[in-house]
Formats: C-alpha cells, structure tokens, sequence
C-alpha cells in the first residue's frame, strides 16, 4: 500500500491558535476510523520553539493519492482553515512498531 508524509502548516494569523483548538475535537473525532484501519501510521502536532503547535505532521498508509487527498479535503482542520498548505510526500517505511521492514 502506498505510504505517504504529510506535513500541514497552519496560518500564521492572530487567530490561528483559536481556529485550531476550536477544530481539534471535531479533527480528533474525524481520524478514528483511520487510526482504526491503519491508515494513519502516527500523527501529531508540529511546535515551535516556544512549544506552541504550528502545523501537523502524519505517517499514512492510503491505497492511493486520491484516497489520502479524499481524506485531507474531509479533515476538520482542512475544512476549517487551520491548515494553510499542506505538503505531501510519498514515502516508504523502514522502520514500524519496532521492526525493520524488508
């Protein structure tokens, strides 16, 4: 299955921080049934220095491209404006839940 990194920035704007705490529970709910299937490998918040997040990061497993940008388009924090750009790169796994993968 095709393996991909994604890395979200959000805006940079005064309100950025409340556009995604506002968000995030709807994000949360939203990823579920990905974690459950396995499409999402590991995900979390990017920070800055001062620890405050900025932006979002994610290993994902998605049969195709199209599956994940589906996915993307759907997200809360997408259709909410949290994340402004969002880059996505494919990828291949070396390493998982401590095992060297072939």
């Amino acid at each position: 299955m095709p393996q991909f990194m994604i890395v979200a920035h959000d805006g940079s704007d005064a309100d950025a921080p409340a556009r995604r705490l506002a968000a995030r529970p709807a994000h949360f709910e939203g990823i579920k049934d990905l974690v459950a299937k396995g499409n999402l490998v590991c995900g979390g918040a990017r920070l800055d220095d001062e620890g405050r997040m900025v932006g979002s990061f994610a290993i994902c497993d998605f049969p195709s491209r199209a599956d994940l940008d589906a996915w993307l388009a759907r997200d809360a924090y997408a259709k909410q404006g949290v994340w402004k750009r969002i880059d996505v790169t494919p990828i291949r796994i070396a390493v998982r839940d401590a095992r060297i993968m072939p």
